[in-house]
C-alpha cells in the first residue's frame, strides 16, 4: 500500500481514468460493430463520421495507438464505400 497522500491520490486518479478509457473504447467498439451490420449507405456515412470522430479521440488520449485508429478508419471506409 502507499505510503504519501499523493501516491494514494495518484491510485484513485489512475483508476478513474482506467475506468473512463474503458468505457469510452467499449462503447467505440460498440459503435464499430454497429457501422458493420449496417445496409444502408446513408446510415453508414452518418455512423462512420461518429466513429471517425470516436477513434481519433482515443487516438489522441493515447488509449489506442494512432497507427490502430487510422488502420480502423481506413477499412470502415472502404466498407461504408463498397455498398
Amino acid at each position: 500500500m502507499a505510503n504519501h497522500k499523493s501516491a494514494l491520490k495518484r491510485i484513485r486518479a489512475n483508476e478513474a481514468k482506467r475506468l473512463r478509457n474503458r468505457y469510452q473504447a467499449k462503447t467505440t467498439r460498440t459503435f464499430i460493430k454497429r457501422l458493420r451490420n449496417t445496409e444502408d449507405k446513408s446510415e453508414a456515412q452518418e455512423l462512420l463520421k461518429q466513429v471517425t470522430s470516436m477513434l481519433d479521440r482515443l487516438a489522441k488520449k493515447n488509449v489506442i495507438h494512432k497507427n490502430n485508429a487510422s488502420n480502423k478508419k481506413s477499412k470502415l471506409t472502404k466498407l461504408v464505400n463498397s455498398l
